[in-house]
This record gives structure tokens, sequence and C-alpha cells, in this order.
């Protein structure tokens, strides 16, 4: 059995408990981040636990963990679980509290877990043996503020389950404009003529730390061209190339769309060099 951190102690997984009046059971009421870590070295700390604070920050629930706190369970937890490749998951809700009401109650404490799991090894830049994925393409229908990375994941979920259900890995989301925003899992990169473009952030997209990471590394180790910018659905369908990108994928080329080929149905020249630099350079950041 696992070894979980819960509320500053250490336990197997089976005597991890947790109150079913904590409002992230009742409300989904949380903020969570997932950290990989290979053999031992987590990819893009620092910036997980920014964002994690961010989040914290936004739906007002006051944790007096320091980085370096942090930094602690997520080692403590790589130790004790003896993994090569692990992901670290980062879960904090409001706790619990004596009744379900939705106002924020005053005066209760913080529940903080975490874990690690097993991910796959290092993504490679080989198009012959590169992991490839087939997704879906719908409206997104979830809420306005994406860009905290809540527990209450349902909408997410719910895109995700239709593209698994077509048998595809992922589902791609365009809002009412007929505008890329991310993935269910995910965010999303094109390239058409050579230029790599991303959708900016709003409140439609996660600040993933994996396409943070990418823009970084492009724009200090390449001659790339890089855009942020609004891209149409028409745009995505058009494309010579389409990733997904997240702490497990890293860059993920996509070869179907909605069942039709990414230009030849096979990862292309730009991911081969984009996966070859972030191999490289990704624990500079």
């Amino acid at each position: 059995m696992s070894t979980v951190y819960l509320n500053g102690d250490y336990m197997s997984a089976e005597h991890a408990k947790i109150s079913p009046m904590d409002r992230g059971f009742l409300f989904g009421d949380g903020i969570y981040e997932v950290i990989p870590a290979y053999n031992g070295k987590m990819l893009g700390f620092a910036a997980h636990i920014e964002r994690m604070n961010n989040g914290l920050n936004e739906i007002e629930i006051k944790l007096d963990y320091s980085t370096d706190t942090w930094r602690e369970i997520c080692q403590q937890l790589c130790e004790k679980n003896h993994g090569d490749n692990l992901g670290i998951y980062l879960h904090v809700s409001r706790g619990a509290d004596n009744k379900r009401a939705h106002a924020y109650p005053n005066d209760i404490t913080p529940t903080v877990f975490a874990y690690a799991f097993e991910i796959p090894p290092q993504p490679v830049s080989d198009i012959d043996n590169a992991k490839t994925y087939t997704v879906s393409v719908e409206q997104d229908k979830r809420w306005q503020r994406c860009h905290i990375k809540s527990t209450a994941l349902l909408g997410n979920v719910i895109h995700y389950q239709h593209g698994a259900a077509a048998g595809n890995n992922e589902t791609i989301l365009y809002n009412r404009l007929d505008e890329l925003t991310e993935a269910s899992s995910s965010n999303v990169f094109i390239v058409k003529d050579g230029i790599i473009s991303t959708p900016p952030l709003d409140n439609q997209i996660l600040p993933g730390i994996t396409r943070w990471l990418i823009i970084n590394i492009l724009n200090s180790h390449s001659d790339f061209k890089v855009q942020e910018r609004i891209i149409s659905k028409q745009e995505l369908f058009a494309a010579d190339e389409v990733w997904i990108t997240s702490a497990t994928k890293e860059v993920g080329p996509v070869v179907k769309l909605d069942g039709q080929l990414v230009a030849d149905g096979k990862p292309g020249q730009i991911w081969q060099q984009v996966q070859s630099l972030f191999t490289k350079h990704k624990f500079d950041y």
C-alpha cells in the first residue's frame, strides 16, 4: 500500500480518512496540483507551487505552508514510494464544517492531502516511437473560471469522457465564437507554416506549467516563432501539426482530430525538435 500525506502525517493510503463534511467532498471546494518527478527530480516545482498559491488566493483559502514545506512533502513522498517516475498529487480543500452551506465558513482548518503515483517514463523525441494522440473536438461547456485549478472538475471529466467514448485520448475545446480554448486535461498548440501558436491566457484557460516551460524554452533556445493569439476552430483543422501539452504528456503529438488526419497522420518535424529541446532544458526552470 502506498504512503500518503494527510494533515501533517504520513500513513498508508488505507488509513487516510477525510470527513464526509469536508467541503472538498461536498462542493469540490479546493485546489490541486500534479508535479512530475523523475528519479526524485521534480519538474517545474516552483511554478507549480506558485500556481497552487494563486488558486488558493483566488478562492480565499488561507494555508500557512511555505514552498519549503511543500518541497519536503514532495521529497518524502518520492522517497517513501520508491518509484523512478512519479506524479505527486497535492490537494488542499477548505476543510470540514459542521453543516453544509454555500458561503465560506469562518475558522475551519484546510484539509491537506498528497500522494504519489506512477507515471510513464519521460517522452522521447522519436517520430517512429512517439506516443501519439487522437482527439475529439467539441464546444467548451465548462465554467468561466478555468484559470483556477479547482478540484471541481466535473465539466472537464464530461468532456474527457466524450472523447474516451469515441475511442480518443482527449477532447479539444472551442468557445461560442469558435475560438480554441484548451483540452479537457491539456493545453493546445498548433503549427502552421513553421509558426507555433497557442491560445492566450485568460479565464477560459488553465495556465499550464508545461505550456509555460515550452514557451520559455523556445524563446530562449531556438529560432522558432511562438505566438500567443486567438486560434479559430478552422485553423485547428487546417494545422500542419497539433500538440496537447501537460505535466505527463509533455509535448504530445496529435495525429487525428475527430477522425481526420493531421497532415500525414504522423508526428511532425517541428514536434520532434521541440520535444528534443524540452527534454534537454525542462529542468532549467
